[in-house]
C-alpha cells in the first residue's frame, strides 16, 4: 500500500528498468537506431513466437493466415521488414519511428483476432469516440 501512495503521489524514484534507456537508442547518432529498430522488431517477433509453443509451429502458421487474419498478418509482417529496411539501408529515423509504432498496431490487431469479439469492441469503442 505504501508503494502505492508513493506512485500516486508523484514521490516515487526507483528505475523502471530499461524502457528510457532503449528509447534513447533511437536518437544515437546511426548506431543507435539499427540497435533499437533490430531489437524492436526481434522483440515484436519473440512475442508472436511465444505462442508456437501453445498450438505447434504448424498451426500457427496455418491459424496466422486465415481470412480472418490474412491482413493483419501481411501489414504486421510487411511493418516488420519495413522496420528494419528503413534503419539498415535507408538510415531514416523518422520511417524507422513510424514503423515501430505501425508494428506495435498492427500486433495489436493481430493479437485482438483471437479474442471473440474484440475487434468488433475496439471498433465500436473508437467510433463512440470519435462521433
Amino acid at each position: 500500500m505504501d508503494k502505492l501512495k508513493k506512485v500516486l503521489s508523484g514521490q516515487d524514484t526507483e528505475d523502471r528498468g530499461g524502457l528510457a534507456e532503449g528509447t534513447f537508442m533511437l536518437w544515437v547518432p546511426r548506431r543507435g537506431l539499427v540497435l533499437f529498430a533490430a531489437f524492436y522488431t526481434l522483440g515484436n517477433i519473440a512475442s508472436l513466437g511465444s505462442t508456437i509453443f501453445l498450438m505447434g509451429p504448424m498451426k500457427q502458421l496455418k491459424r496466422m493466415f486465415e481470412p480472418t487474419r490474412l491482413i493483419a498478418t501481411i501489414v504486421m509482417l510487411l511493418c516488420l521488414v519495413l522496420t528494419l529496411c528503413s534503419a539498415f539501408w535507408w538510415h531514416n529515423k523518422g520511417l524507422a519511428l513510424l514503423f515501430c509504432i505501425l508494428q506495435s498496431l498492427a500486433l495489436t490487431w493481430y493479437s485482438l483476432s483471437y479474442i471473440p469479439y474484440a475487434r468488433e469492441a475496439v471498433k465500436k469503442c473508437f467510433n463512440v469516440c470519435l462521433a
